[in-house]
């Protein structure tokens, strides 16, 4: 707890551009937890590097990462926006926690055999233990709630076996996280494959609608948008790419789905495309003219990345000190 509200913790890669699922899916709301969380949102810039990355990209990246933080409503006043590599505690508390963590765990890590068949020729160290660090990203906050995907609900649950391994061995040194249940954000799917999520890393440019997109690219990608032979506009699992568009559609307007079907009755697939293609670059629009107008207030930016990388070590310093002590670290003087 930090001044009696409970801390919730996320983060995301800064890798690939983001694209209206990630908005959607989690930024979206993320700006809705400050009142009731004291929120931690970090570029996990450390998390980005068990991939080999162009470093003067992966730095431009891990800027317009923050800066779209701040575009989609984050106040840098009442949530803390850093980077994950301007907090050494991260890297100091994970090497701790890998003396914690065994083998076995980590060896059935689905993730790690994911990314270990997509990356054959570079299976490094990092891979494998890539959830020891983001175990200690939770922990190095004493982060109450963390909202997670299924995908990530793996290494969520090895955090909470290593967190409890410790405090038995140690006493109660760390909170034990639960995954965030919460209003869950749009489940947005691939235009080109809707039986796949719609992902910064998909092959096919038109699979995805990213942040940045003009109005014209976003009207193309709509247009080319799967759908299927039925001709009727229909909120059913036999219409995925429908659905999914049904489901784009009402995460922009605020509409049910049931409205949104009603309102396209008997109309045609064209029309309905146009329509969610206008409904994505409205929503899209005041993010993207604040983040090009944060884009040249550098000074200001650059402020942000100073103070709130000083609260983030504050924080991470008082968990990290008490780790250092139960181990047997000797005292710094």
């Amino acid at each position: 707890m930090i001044d009696g509200k409970k801390v919730l913790f996320s983060g995301m890669q800064a890798t690939g551009n983001l694209t209206l699922g990630n908005y959607l899916g989690a930024l979206k709301n993320w700006v809705t937890l400050s009142d009731e969380y004291e929120c931690f949102y970090s570029v996990v810039d450390m998390h980005s590097i068990t991939i080999r990355q162009d470093p003067a990209e992966l730095r431009k990246r891990a800027r317009a990462l923050l800066t779209l933080y701040i575009a989609a409503g984050l106040d840098p006043k009442k949530n803390c926006l850093y980077y994950q590599s301007h907090v050494s505690g991260h890297a100091e508390l994970s090497w701790i926690l890998n003396c914690f963590t065994y083998m076995g765990e980590l060896n059935r890590m689905t993730q790690f055999k994911d990314k270990s068949a997509k990356h054959g020729d570079n299976i490094n160290a990092g891979l494998f233990t890539y959830p020891v660090l983001m175990a200690a990203d939770i922990l190095l906050y004493q982060a109450d709630v963390v909202p997670v995907g299924v995908d990530q609900m793996q290494h969520l649950e090895l955090t909470r076996d290593v967190a409890e391994r410790f405090n038995n061995i140690y006493g109660d040194v760390f909170t034990i996280p639960e995954a965030y249940i919460g209003k869950v954000g749009a489940k947005i799917m691939s235009l080109q494959d809707p039986s796949k999520k719609m992902s910064k890393s998909d092959e096919n440019p038109n699979g995805s609608i990213y942040l940045m997109d003009d109005t014209d690219t976003i009207m193309r990608k709509c247009k080319k948008a799967v759908t299927d032979s039925e001709g009727v506009i229909l909120y059913r699992s036999e219409q995925p790419g429908v659905k999914n568009l049904i489901d784009i559609y009402s995460a922009c307007t605020g509409k049910s789905a049931e409205d949104t079907v009603r309102e396209f009755d008997g109309k045609g697939y064209g029309e309905f495309k146009m329509a969610v293609g206008e409904a994505v670059a409205a929503i899209l629009k005041p993010l993207q003219e604040e983040f090009a107008r944060l884009e040249k207030d550098k000074a200001y930016v650059d402020s942000i990345i100073k103070e709130n990388a000083e609260k983030a070590s504050y924080y991470a310093s008082k968990t990290l000190r008490k780790v250092q002590k139960k181990v047997g670290f000797p005292a710094r003087i």
